[in-house]
């Protein structure tokens, strides 16, 4: 008799989420639809014990319904490793709470459980950071932490964006110049007055016509993006900032950078990654709770919940 596939998904309350947009829930619907079985967990769900990680795991049904889209069952306490598949699927910020549950996630994962994204590359893979291994396909960038640094880079590039280094959704993201009364400001609101590291990045002339969004499986892209185009009274190009969706065929560039990064990203055990590209540059590199499948899956006619998932099944043999 085959063995049915445990999978457990660590995420924000399911009951929260915006089901017509969330990825996590895609992924849900493609495992149930293959026969899995489900399990959700939130961070307060983890723990350690003499070494060993236990979760308190609620099995759930889902449905692809904007008004009922999942069911749960009466939780469960088991060790993690009883689990086949989990997957780290919880929103940034990126803060030490997210690194503990990473390092308890390692426990299940020695124990024979396949996470994805690996644990150790999440700690590895800092969101902005991660630009850092792939030096030939972005813009000039600092991080620091000094407001000498700082001001001048922005000096020298003339236009920048600042960025936190451990949130998403474009929170907390500002663009400023080397003429700008308020460029200090946001330095010192954002440095914390100098304690605390940011990263500026040149700002990217072709920034208004959107940010692209690619997904790539096990280092390799989905064939169109997601490119996100911003309104007219903000300057970012993020979904939840009210930016404007629309699918586009990758470019010669775009696939380019993707052969860069990919092999990397692959070796590292990051299966479900999504890259922000604007103009010929890679930006960002998602790995913690990646999004915009949903919204390629209508435009292109797509499943990419299922090739994820079918993805993951190949890795359990």
């Amino acid at each position: 008799m085959t063995k049915t596939t445990q999978l457990g998904v660590v995420m924000d309350p399911i009951a929260s989420i915006q089901p017509a947009k969330d990825s996590s829930l895609a992924l849900l619907l493609q495992a149930q639809a293959a026969g899995w079985q489900l399990h959700c967990l939130e961070m307060q769900d983890l723990w350690l014990r003499d070494g060993e990680a236990f979760g308190r795991a609620t099995p759930i049904g889902v449905a692809d319904d904007p008004d009922h889209w999942f069911q749960p069952g009466d939780p469960v306490v088991m060790p993690l490793h009883e689990l086949d598949v989990l997957l780290m699927r919880k929103d940034p910020p990126f803060n030490m709470e997210y690194i503990f549950a990473t390092y308890i996630l390692e426990r299940a994962e020695l124990k024979g459980s396949l996470v994805m994204n690996r644990p150790q590359a999440l700690r590895d893979a800092n969101e902005k950071m991660v630009v850092s291994w792939f030096p030939d396909c972005v813009p000039p960038w600092l991080v620091s932490s000094s407001m000498a640094e700082l001001r001048a880079f922005i000096a020298e590039q003339r236009r920048v964006v600042v960025k936190p280094l451990d949130r998403m959704g474009g929170r907390s993201i500002f663009v400023t110049h080397a003429d700008d009364p308020n460029r200090n400001v946001i330095l010192e609101t954002l440095t914390n007055d100098g304690s605390q590291f940011v990263m500026v990045q040149k700002y990217i002339d072709e920034a208004p016509q959107g940010d692209k969004r690619i997904i790539l499986i096990d280092g390799d892209p989905v064939p169109f993006g997601l490119l996100r185009i911003p309104p007219p009274d903000d300057f970012r190009g993020n979904l939840c900032t009210g930016a404007t969706p629309q699918a586009v065929p990758l470019t010669e560039r775009d696939r380019w950078i993707c052969n860069q990064i990919g092999p990397q990203l692959r070796s590292q055990g990051l299966l479900f990654v999504g890259i922000d590209v604007i103009g010929d540059y890679l930006t960002e590199v998602n790995v913690t709770s990646p999004t915009g499948i949903r919204e390629l899956d209508r435009f292109c006619g797509l499943n990419i919940g299922r090739d994820i998932i079918a993805a993951i099944a190949n890795k359990l043999g």
